[in-house]
């Protein structure tokens, strides 16, 4: 058995043998807001409402789910003041998905389980997309001999990350209020119910053909499915769309890794460098080999790395 970090197990069959349950509080979750995405929305849109929906869509996005779940609570791919690091945490935490313990518990599971020779289909995205867009939103899956997972010290004796794991769903509250109050219910159902269906909806749509379509530069020989690189949506992932990167190299706090490949987290991360508030950012080089990763891009040497640049703000805009 691959062991990864936080998931360990000696039973191969822990990463396949199991049931998809229908999770009530995450299907009544979704479905609410998808509701009046649906049939309130239309009716109270107005441009303000939008313009904000796009925003807190963007913010949450990009400095809470890619750079401060993924990049920096789950993979720990580079270093900040606590105080960034709870922002942009808690900022993850308003995307509508887990609490930072549950998005780290439900990341590291996946990966595990994807590196392995054989893993279910609702781990894989296996399934149709109907059948994986419904277990995905709407279900868990109960594993009969899940894996050991481990959360290190510092998150879980830590007492703001567990009052978030406590709470998440409730931090809605502190965008929702507001919203209410200064735009009323269009401000309300765009800025929250909309911004909601959008991300985590996004997350899986991306994740689904992540690991069924695209272009791959790299290979995992061993590993029950691959991820693929899907273009088109490299920008509005904030980069997260390049998933066989990440594939290739997990711990990397760049994932658009060539200057062909938009990476807006890795751009603002860069910024950040650039002003001193990050510092021991991880990259390709600085991971240990893997034998199982094989180039597949027959032009991969032809291609230019993206490296940490230099950058005015003029820069920064146009994606240095």
């Amino acid at each position: 058995m691959k062991d990864t970090g936080r998931v360990s197990s000696c039973r191969a069959e822990s990463a396949f043998e199991g049931t998809v349950v229908w999770s009530p509080l995450k299907s009544v979750w979704f479905l609410a807001n998808l509701a009046a995405t649906l049939l309130i929305a239309p009716l109270v849109f107005s441009l303000l409402g939008f313009l904000i929906f796009l925003l807190l869509t963007a913010v949450t996005l990009c400095f809470g789910h890619s750079l401060g779940m993924h990049r920096l609570l789950i993979h720990r791919s580079y270093e900040c003041p606590i105080w960034m690091e709870y922002i942009f945490v808690y900022l993850g935490v308003l995307v509508g998905m887990a609490g930072p313990i549950g998005m780290m518990k439900q990341h590291d599971l996946r990966d595990w389980a994807q590196r392995q020779t054989k893993c279910h289909d609702f781990l894989l995205h296996g399934s149709n997309i109907i059948k994986d867009g419904w277990w995905q939103l709407n279900c868990d899956l109960e594993l009969a001999d899940p894996p050991e997972f481990t959360v290190e010290a510092e998150v879980l004796n830590n007492r703001f990350y567990l009052f978030l794991e406590k709470y998440w769903l409730m931090q809605q509250l502190t965008v929702a209020l507001p919203l209410y109050v200064f735009g009323g219910l269009s401000w309300l159902v765009w800025g929250v119910c909309v911004r909601v269906v959008v991300s985590v909806g996004g997350h899986w749509l991306v994740g689904y053909f992540a690991h069924n379509h695209g272009q791959r530069t790299w290979r995992v020989e061993g590993a029950a499915v691959q991820g693929h690189n899907i273009r088109i949506v490299g920008l509005l992932s904030m980069g997260e769309a390049w998933h066989n990167n990440h594939h290739a190299y997990p711990g990397s706090a760049m994932l658009g890794l060539y200057k062909d490949e938009p990476d807006p987290g890795w751009w603002v991360l860069n910024a950040l460098l650039n002003l001193g508030l990050v510092n021991n950012i991880k990259l390709p080089k600085d991971l240990p080999s893997r034998g199982e990763l094989v180039a597949e891009d027959k032009n991969l040497h032809g291609r230019v790395e993206r490296v940490p640049e230099k950058c005015d703000i003029a820069t920064f805009i146009r994606g240095g």
